[in-house]
């Protein structure tokens, strides 16, 4: 991807991640791991983590920053170095599996953290369990919405590369 091509669907994600984040929407159901994984398949590793991180700025700024804050951008950042890696194996299974992936490890990771706080759950393995429990809606939402943003991100991507003009496609 050239970087102007680059700079331009970057913004382009970083805008839709953070708007998606502030207008009223299921909890969970954003695009920010659709965009993470995205990042780390086609963007250059200094940038890839700057797709995800940048919307989450933004829209926390506005919607207020939170406790656990570094556990929700620590795993997000976890995404991205899922699709550093994975982007040399790039195919259909290997994208919807890397999106399972990040769904579940966000599902872990920040359940994880709720119940360290010690704020919600008793910090024994029963209240483990209670918050991992409690948090199976919440994942539904986050594997639905993460298969749908990777499908509308790296179809439209993916489209668009093979309708361009072969010239203007390796260029991009």
């Amino acid at each position: 991807m050239n970087s102007r091509v680059s700079v331009f669907i970057g913004i382009g994600l970083i805008v839709l991640a953070a708007l998606s984040r502030l207008i009223p929407h299921p909890m969970n159901f954003a695009p920010i791991t659709a965009i993470a994984l995205f990042g780390g398949f086609y963007f250059d590793k200094r940038i890839a983590p700057v797709l995800p991180l940048a919307a989450l700025v933004i829209s926390d700024s506005i919607i207020g920053f939170y406790d656990g804050i570094a556990w929700v951008y620590g795993s997000f950042l976890l995404v991205v170095a899922i699709g550093m890696f994975a982007k040399k194996f790039k195919s259909i299974p290997v994208v919807y599996g890397t999106s399972l992936l990040g769904s579940v490890l966000f599902f872990l990771i920040t359940n994880f953290a709720v119940w360290k706080s010690g704020i919600m759950y008793s910090l024994d393995w029963k209240g483990l369990v209670e918050c991992y429990a409690a948090g199976i809606p919440f994942f539904r939402n986050a594997v639905i919405g993460d298969l749908l943003y990777v499908t509308a991100i790296f179809g439209i991507y993916e489209l668009s590369m093979k309708l361009l003009p072969k010239e203007a496609a390796s260029k991009a």
